[in-house]
């Protein structure tokens, strides 16, 4: 995790152009009228069936993306999960199959403003790709910015065409139109239509080509998932409506042939709109369509070599990171292999054979949510997690496998000559320079093999880099905390466990031995160390707790070994690691990921470089928590009848009005530490610790103004 890290500046939005720009290209504006030579009026059904079918694969991504939000995506998914062999073949198939759909868009692009333009469309393609490769280096905000305008200007003029074709076809004689344009409604029978259901499968594979810029998104957890959704049902709508609007206003064999049907069918409806605005409209959306997908593309397609070289299965300079924040030679890369391509190829055919490489990679992804989950590694902490598991994940993968099938001979050939070339190059440049064996190693653990530690490892840091979630009670795990300050130079580590197991015990009711002698087994250590200064120790008890903390700070350095301790043994220390701070954590075994996330954002907060100045000149307990705090979300105030506080007085706690969600986690009085209950009544002189949202805390600050 020593990498150069990518900056989160990506939102919910971000998130939702990426993936809306990713789908919306050749699959609507190309491919409807071809995919109806097939199936006939039942086209648009075909559409629904498919935007239904790659729901299990959406729900897949999402869960495994908010797990291990990483640049990569696909392929850093599939290597942790399945082995850095597979995920070879994923990297370079992800890479190649975007690379190609990015540039297949740009032609597109090309021949709709071939409408209105007579240009080249092979120059105007290699122009749009180095403008857009240009956008992608100046920054990744600014790429998305333009990416959020084009999917505007998309998504609001076919909100517009679709209401304008709707109210055509229903201001006609409906059963009419039904009988002469929707029958027959399947033309080549079942064969037929399952066929087209393959072929417009892949109009939605763009859809998880958001979670290679996973890693740039800020609230993972809540932005990935909602920005997919939120695509895939725009997606959904848009294909559906707009194709049944075509079927129903072309002329069959006219449709058919035809490589332009969505301007087609907009002059037939939107005749009213002077001049030829009703096609200038449509020419506008395909555009950005098309751009959006080619610029959308560049954007995923450069995170691949950038994740693929931080994995040592490419040259660490494709993982160098510019001024800007962004991949800067990855992003060249594949930029440059978009003009080979261009140059050196019939892309719209070689695009069409990369079809059958991104259902299997949706296979693969479907496969490793299987894997993640029975390798039952506790860092994997998705922040969303698929429903029906694991039916839903093993139709994805049938699915997957039979249309591949119907992809034809060449494509399944393409498909195996990517993969030999993808384990050849691991096996030639990449075999014995990294070691890690992926999640199924984990599987392998559970039958009596070995496991992939490394990745567990990995995986904690994950959990760093994503931070808490809005409901893990950090706040008031800290503010409620019990604080050791010792002032003895002449301790023992044993002495110290001792002594957090008594008071934990007490608070919790709890066993003070058996505690005991759980923190002395973790990890058969005594101590996990974390550098400056401090060490965690922390068990999980298997009953309905809430998690409980206690802070040690030592005035000398303590020095315990880290490794192969024997914490029963008060005279035996070592030299690993001098320590002035110390934290155990008790929590129930059934909340595990919040009890991970909980010691991940501790050591995120110890890992600062003043935490350990700041905790050794902290004059009181409250000092000590606060530094552990987020101070905008958590305040201490003393109860005075000189200030506004003074309205407290005499008051229990339940009948105090606090502002939004705060809560009172401590109260000190007379120097000792109580945990207050709702019918505790609040004295002059008490001192009160309180956490809650930074609009609420700030309203508190106001009670220690003095009255004027």
């Amino acid at each position: 995790m020593d990498h150069q890290k990518l900056e989160k500046q990506l939102g919910l939005w971000d998130v939702y152009a990426i993936a809306t720009g990713a789908m919306f290209s050749s699959g609507f504006f190309l491919l409807p009228g071809i995919a109806a030579a097939e199936t006939g009026p039942s086209v648009f059904i075909a559409y629904l069936v498919s935007g239904l079918l790659a729901l299990p694969t959406m729900f897949s991504m999402a869960e495994l993306a908010t797990a291990m939000p990483k640049a990569g995506g696909t392929y850093y998914i599939i290597d942790r999960s399945l082995g850095p062999m597979i995920g070879t073949v994923g990297g370079y198939g992800s890479w190649l199959a975007l690379v190609l759909k990015s540039a297949f868009a740009l032609i597109g692009m090309g021949a709709y403003l071939g409408i209105f333009f007579d240009i080249p469309i092979i120059p105007v393609a290699i122009v749009l790709t180095l403008v857009f490769g240009i956008l992608n280096v100046v920054g990744a905000k600014e790429t998305t910015a333009l990416q959020k305008i084009l999917v505007a200007a998309l998504i609001s003029i076919m909100i517009f065409y679709i209401l304008q074709g709707l109210f055509s076809i229903f201001s006609m004689d409906f059963v009419e139109i039904t009988k002469t344009q929707f029958t027959p409604l399947f033309t080549n029978g079942a064969t037929g239509f399952f066929a087209t259901v393959g072929m417009v499968f892949v109009s939605y594979a763009g859809l998880t080509k958001v979670a290679s810029i996973a890693e740039e998104v800020k609230q993972p957890d809540k932005n990935i998932p909602l920005g997919m959704i939120l695509s895939i049902m725009s997606a959904i709508f848009v294909y559906v409506s707009g194709v049944y609007i075509m079927v129903a206003v072309l002329e069959p064999s006219e449709f058919r042939s035809d490589l332009t049907p969505v301007a087609t069918a907009g002059e037939a409806f939107m005749h009213w709109l002077p001049g030829e605005s009703g096609v200038l409209l449509v020419v506008i959306a395909a555009v950005a369509a098309f751009a959006s997908t080619g610029n959308a593309g560049i954007m995923s397609a450069s995170r691949y070599p950038l994740a693929m070289a931080r994995d040592k299965l490419l040259d660490e300079r494709f993982a160098r990171i510019s001024t800007k924040g962004t991949p800067i030679i990855a992003i060249v890369a594949t930029t440059l292999m978009m003009i080979f391509f261009l140059v050196a190829f019939n892309v719209a055919e070689v695009a069409k054979l990369a079809s059958a490489f991104q259902l299997l990679l949706f296979a693969l992804l479907n496969l490793a949510v299987i894997v993640m989950r029975e390798s039952k590694i506790e860092e994997y902490d998705p922040g969303f997690t698929s429903p029906l598991y694991p039916w839903l994940q093993i139709i994805g993968m049938i699915f997957s496998a039979v249309l591949i099938l119907e992809m034809g001979l060449l494509s399944i050939l393409f498909t195996v000559v990517v993969s030999i070339f993808a384990v050849g190059w691991y096996y030639y440049y990449a075999y014995g320079k990294i070691d890690r064996q992926g999640a199924i190693f984990h599987v392998h653990a559970r039958l009596g093999e070995k496991k992939d530690y490394g990745l567990e490892r990995e995986m904690r840091g994950i959990l760093r880099e994503k931070g808490l979630r809005e409901d893990d009670p950090f706040e008031r795990v800290v503010s409620q905390a019990i604080v050791i300050d010792e002032s003895s130079t002449e301790l023992s580590y044993k002495t110290i466990i001792k002594r957090a197991s008594e008071k934990l015990a007490e608070r919790l009711t709890l066993d003070a031995e058996a505690l005991f002698d759980k923190f002395c087994a973790t990890h058969n250590t005594g101590a996990i160390p974390l550098g400056n200064g401090a060490a965690i120790n922390h068990v999980r008890i298997n009953e309905d707790l809430p998690s409980e903390m206690v802070l040690v700070r030592i005035p000398e350095h303590l020095s315990v070994s880290t490794k192969d301790f024997d914490v029963l043994n008060e005279d035996k220390t070592g030299e690993v690691e001098n320590l002035r701070a110390i934290f155990f954590l008790v929590s129930s075994s059934e909340n595990s990921g919040q009890h991970l996330r909980i010691l991940a954002h501790l050591a995120e907060m110890i890992d600062n470089k003043h935490f350990i100045d700041r905790w050794k000149k902290a004059s009181n307990d409250t000092e000590l928590r606060e530094i552990l705090l987020r101070d905008e979300r958590f305040i201490n105030i003393k109860i005075s009848s000189v200030n506004n506080t003074q309205k407290l007085i005499g008051k229990k706690i339940m009948e105090i009005d606090l502002p939004g969600e705060s809560l009172i986690t401590i109260l000190k009085r007379d120097g000792e530490i109580k945990i207050p209950h709702g019918s505790t009544v609040i004295r002059e002189g008490d001192e009160l610790s309180i956490i809650g949202e930074v609009e609420d805390i700030s309203l508190i600050k106001e009670w220690k103004k003095v009255d004027e």
